[in-house]
């Protein structure tokens, strides 16, 4: 047991559930990342050689990268992606060896820890802003994704990280709180003679919801004479995304696709009371299976969602959803008309089912303390510590004549058991 060999590491959550715990973006949740690091020597033939450990650090990190170019072929002599890389909330310190030593010989280890992860405002702090959700847009245009790090010093050797993803889904835009689950309105004027006027039950949606839009075209009673004379050829609602690519940046670059859309023909002269209508449309959903309705796995990095992107807003882009309504007139012109709305990730009926989670997250999150979380205690095994070699696999049996009477029988790799 002279020699020493490289730890292996794994983490893992806690029994019964995923790292995440909470709902990032509530804070009453107090969203965090719970878990245990597993520090293991590296698997060798033969007997477990116990390692050196100096310190072991982990930390949150998010990787965001963008590359508006990348969905168009002619242009792939454009500017290279552009990436960013930063550490979530604060580096954590596991363990560190005693003082006036360069390591400490262990044989492994299970160290727990609790990471939160910020829930403040936005502000000028930037530590305290909420994470955006994990996202990886078609093409690979832009991508936000979470690993936890594990630094791992052995020695005088180098140091060693070791990735593990964690996805990261917000929250805080279900359709189903009260914030969005309300009546929004909106009008338009043009040439003083028309107003555009909608109405919108709420204004949270997510894929295969349907959008239910009151249209209003309404004259101008000061001028009705020549509101008179107006036509209403044909109405249009749709939806627009719009992706602000380096939004905080000096030459941002902005993207608009529309991803559906429904037209009315009218092709009447405008009334004196006005002309109402209500046109409806389902937000599109992504098809996540193949053409042999298999549902590939996904990466492990992202969260498997029905929609390619929704509402969010990182360091690098922005995506934004509008509903547009277009009247088109005749003796005066167009109306277009564009309202905010929120793209949630979830339907409406899933928005719903969170509801309850949500309330029980937050009774369980106000018995615990963000000072103190009461993280299990931490194990460390000793290359003397027959507690350890248990761990492993392994057992001691007798050496000399009378010293024990069992046998150990041999199952690979050294590993056996006494009989």
């Amino acid at each position: 047991m002279s020699s020493f060999v490289p730890a292996t590491v794994r983490v893992t959550g806690t029994p019964n559930s995923n790292f995440l715990v909470g709902y990032p973006g509530i804070s009453a949740t107090l969203p965090r990342i719970e878990g245990k690091v597993e520090i293991r020597p590296y698997p060798t033939p033969g007997w477990a050689a116990p390692m050196r450990i100096s310190f072991i650090k982990i930390a949150l990190q998010r990787r965001e990268t963008i590359h508006p170019a990348a969905d168009n072929i002619k242009k792939h002599l454009a500017a290279p992606r552009k990436d960013i890389t930063d550490i979530v909330g604060t580096e954590m310190l596991l363990y560190r060896c005693a003082a006036g030593k360069e390591h400490d010989t262990v044989l492994c280890m299970d160290l727990p820890f609790v990471i939160f992860i910020p829930y403040g405002r936005e502000g000028v702090e930037v530590a305290r802003r909420v994470p955006p959700a994990s996202l990886s847009l078609p093409s690979r245009t832009a991508e936000t994704f979470y690993e936890l790090v594990v630094t791992v010093q052995q020695g005088k050797s180098d140091q060693k990280k070791f990735l593990f993803p964690v996805p990261i889904t917000r929250y805080e835009t279900l359709s189903s709180f009260g914030m969005y689950d309300k009546p929004e309105s909106a009008e338009q004027t043009s040439d003083h003679l028309v107003t555009l006027g909608i109405s919108i039950p709420r204004w949270s949606f997510g894929p295969l919801d349907p959008i239910s839009v009151y249209v209003k075209v309404s004259p101008n009673p000061d001028w009705m004479n020549k509101a008179k004379r107006v036509t209403v050829k044909n109405i249009t609602i749709s939806i627009e995304e719009e992706i602000i690519y380096n939004h905080e940046g000096d030459e941002p670059t902005k993207k608009t696709r529309s991803l559906g859309k429904t037209q009315q023909q009218v092709g009447m002269k405008l009334p004196e009371a006005g002309y109402f209508t209500n046109l409806g449309l389902v937000f599109p959903a992504k098809d996540l299976r193949d053409n042999d309705g298999i549902q590939p796995r996904g990466d492990r990095k992202f969260p498997v969602y029905n929609v390619s992107g929704f509402t969010t807003t990182g360091s690098l882009y922005k995506i934004q959803y509008f509903l547009v309504v277009k009247a088109q007139l005749g003796s005066a012109k167009d109306i277009i008309l564009r309202k905010p709305i929120i793209v949630c990730p979830f339907d409406h009926a899933t928005c719903k089912e969170e509801m309850r989670a949500i309330e029980e997250a937050a009774k369980e999150a106000a018995k615990i303390s963000r000072e103190n979380p009461m993280a299990p205690a931490q194990w460390v095994a000793n290359p003397k510590d027959a507690e350890g070699l248990k761990t492993l696999g392994f057992c001691q049996g007798g050496t000399r004549y009378g010293e024990g009477r069992g046998e150990c029988r041999n199952s690979g790799m050294g590993r056996g058991e006494v009989i």
